[in-house]
């Protein structure tokens, strides 16, 4: 069974393949636009960053244009196919934000996927409760969100923990995310469960941090999340989150410095069984 590709990972790597080909034919991006008709370059340029997905018309154009030969031009028309696709539980990804879309796209095509957070308990580990709560609070800010609709995202993305060929995933969670602040007694013991009995998945990994730890004095001043892919051609991904936006980083110099900063984090943490023990003893408490 083939593994599953992130859709907006798949757009980067066609973007990518198409600018490096129009360069290497010496065409500006007004050439290009020229000799197939198309009104501007803003259409090409999205496409080559990755911004849009491309219609398989457009892209089979372009690699005429590119004199493209047949082994690479079939094998970046499967690229193209998975960047475009809204096949499979994709179909059901109507409802989510923009923001909770990009990160549903991330997850179901990586193949390892490594997140710290520093106080909340990261979106794929949420029960519907929590969730609930931190949406709400969040709709202060934006009141357009619709809570229910977003709680009903996070458990879809869930899905992908418990698929047929899930992710390796880890959690690197500061231990003030242990502490339940204004949450509900019953929510939050219900969290605290879950968190336990998801670390009972072989491909699940939560790691504690414990105040005073940090790895090699590296603070992260945000919560981010890094991403890798089962076609090692696919760019190694990190995710900042920030208050209204993302932001999304894959250069080979930014993500080396995150998946450093990560290996000094994993190595700060507590193991995951100590983790589970000292989680399991904060529901008793």
């Amino acid at each position: 069974m083939p593994l599953p590709t992130s859709p907006v990972i798949r757009r980067a790597r066609l973007g990518a393949e198409l600018r490096q080909l129009r360069r290497r034919e010496s065409l500006t991006l007004e050439q290009v636009c020229d000799r197939l008709g198309w009104a501007s370059t803003s259409k090409l340029s999205r496409i080559e960053l990755g911004q849009s997905r491309p219609d398989l018309a457009d892209v089979l154009d372009l690699l005429d244009v590119y004199k493209v030969p047949t082994p690479a031009r079939e094998a970046l028309i499967v690229i193209a196919r998975d960047a475009a696709t809204s096949r499979g539980w994709w179909k059901t990804l109507g409802e989510m934000s923009e923001r909770q879309r990009t990160y549903a796209e991330l997850e179901a095509g990586a193949a390892d996927i490594v997140e710290y957070q520093p106080s909340v308990v990261p979106g794929l580990l949420q029960t519907p409760a929590y969730a609930r709560v931190l949406v709400t609070a969040g709709a202060q800010l934006t009141p357009e969100v619709d809570v229910e609709a977003e709680v009903r995202a996070r458990a879809l993305r869930q899905e992908v923990l418990r698929r047929a060929y899930p992710p390796r995933y880890t959690a690197v969670l500061a231990e003030a995310v242990c502490d339940p602040g204004d949450l509900p007694v019953a929510v939050w013991r219900e969290q605290l469960r879950h968190l336990v009995a998801v670390t009972g998945l072989s491909h699940v990994t939560v790691r504690l941090l414990p105040r005073g730890a940090a790895g090699g004095g590296l603070h992260p001043l945000t919560p981010y999340s890094c991403y890798a892919f089962p076609d090692p051609a696919d760019p190694r991904t990190v995710m900042l989150e920030a208050l209204t936006t993302d932001v999304r980083l894959a250069t080979v110099l930014d993500v080396g410095r995150y998946e450093r900063m990560t290996a000094a984090l994993l190595a700060a943490a507590l193991s995951p069984e100590e983790t589970v023990t000292v989680l399991a003893r904060r529901v008793g408490e």
